[in-house]
């Protein structure tokens, strides 16, 4: 009997009519998701600018939000000029690289508009309506007002123009099918205004909130993703491997074992100020932030990024920073080699000697769910940057000629579970996989 599914009104359809319906439902299925991917959602044109100001300070203003934005961390390469871009940035998806940001007109924004840099940031369209990628992080930048993107475009486009040519991204199949982006849009992106505070919010609470959110877009390294690369809303903040650079982001929430729960608002305004606090120091893609950004930000913005980072509740620590204890012969090669390599500088007790060494005890990077950044430190060393602060900062020594991988994995498991740290061991596959990234 052939196939013929039931349809009260006309009784059983035909198998080529049924498979004619579903081709038909999942076209438009596909319609309606390029929709929500390429619509402008919202109002259809940018905001209205703010009052007028004099240009010289429209310009000031900008180069103060780009630099607080860290807006050359993407846009410059190393070696290269400022903003002329070909900075390289490494994803699950392939590499991307920064565009050209000079007033160029072939190939940086010296034929683009106000209303066109607006765009770009707060709904992720180009002048001729194309998707840019997400990892331009216009999901965080659509909170920036059109008052201080007025102010980073002015700025832009007082830079020498510069004639260099955007490198094209180098990403993987599907990844390098730009439409994709559309659907990626549709599930994943919404641009809005941020949400209304409670009543008797204070106005530092308001503008933290601002700067985390939008301009310092620190959710683009500090949250989570899924497999398809979008932020993960209820892990907002909490931490995350930063994929591609082998780097942990610490959780910015209240969790006192991980996050910033016990620490003061002092604390987090003196390591954005100047790289160091008394419970850690910056380093990998948090120490460049500081150098090129968060330390010529004023005193005002830093407390009113404290006192709204402060603010955020616990998320609870992850369970796998309190699992997995270390063999004791592990322990035991570890606590040796703790003591002959970093108990002059750290401490017998892992208390260090802030400001010039930081502590181990208690330290977030240490305790954090991966311990990709304590493997950095130990097998590449560093400095913690170099500010106005801290103008000439203590480094620590490279071991990693000196130690070989089970070296390393056991006096990194012996400081994440010495002095009252309760974090897992570190395996061999994790530390060949940070030394590889660090080549």
């Amino acid at each position: 009997m052939a196939f013929r599914p039931y349809s009260p009104e006309r009784g059983f359809l035909t198998r080529q009519a049924f498979f004619g319906l579903l081709l038909a439902m999942l076209i438009a299925g596909a319609g309606i998701v390029f929709w929500l991917g390429y619509r402008d959602h919202g109002t259809q044109a940018p905001e209205g600018a703010g009052p007028p100001i004099d240009a010289a300070q429209l310009i000031e203003r900008g180069r103060y939000l780009a630099r607080v934005g860290n807006c050359m961390g993407c846009h410059t390469e190393a070696g290269g000029k400022p903003y002329a871009g070909g900075r390289a940035l490494a994803t699950p998806f392939g590499t991307f690289y920064g565009p050209n940001l000079t007033p160029d007109p072939e190939h940086g924004l010296g034929k683009w508009s106000a209303d066109d840099f607006w765009r770009a940031l707060h709904r992720g369209k180009a002048p001729d309506g194309s998707l840019l990628y997400p990892a331009f992080p216009y999901p965080s930048y659509r909170h920036v007002s059109r008052q201080d993107a007025d102010a980073l475009f002015a700025y832009l486009r007082s830079l020498p123009a510069i004639a260099s040519p955007d490198r094209p991204h180098d990403l993987a199949f599907p990844y390098d099918q730009r439409w994709l982006v559309a659907v990626w849009r549709a599930f994943y992106f919404r641009p809005g205004p941020q949400e209304t505070p409670a009543e008797g919010t204070s106005d530092a609470w308001l503008r933290g909130r601002y700067l985390v959110q939008g301009l310092a877009h620190c959710a683009e390294c500090h949250t989570p993703r899924n497999r398809l690369g979008a932020l993960v809303d209820s892990a907002t903040l909490a931490g995350s491997l930063i994929e591609g650079q082998s780097w942990y982001a610490p959780p910015l929430t209240g969790d006192r074992a991980t996050g910033l729960g016990e620490w003061t608002q002092q604390d987090i305004v003196d390591l954005l100020k100047t790289g160091i606090a008394r419970r850690s120091h910056a380093a990998g893609p948090m120490a460049e932030a500081i150098r090129q950004g968060f330390q010529y930000a004023d005193d005002a913005d830093l407390n009113a990024m404290a006192v709204y980072l402060k603010s955020l509740p616990p998320v609870g620590t992850d369970t796998a920073a309190v699992a997995a204890a270390a063999a004791p012969a592990v322990r035991e090669a570890g606590r040796k080699l703790y003591g002959q390599h970093c108990a002059q500088c750290h401490g017998e007790n892992g208390q260090g000697q802030p400001p010039a060494w930081p502590p181990l005890a208690g330290n977030i990077s240490v305790m954090a769910a991966s311990p990709d950044n304590a493997i950095h430190m130990v097998l590449s060393g560093g400095f913690a940057p170099a500010t106005a602060g801290n103008p000439q900062p203590h480094g620590m020594p490279p071991f990693g000629q000196a130690m070989g991988d089970e070296d390393v994995a056991a006096v990194v498991s012996y400081i994440r579970q010495s002095w009252g740290n309760q974090a897992s061991a570190v395996s061999l596959p994790e530390v060949r996989r940070v030394r590889r990234a660090a080549r």
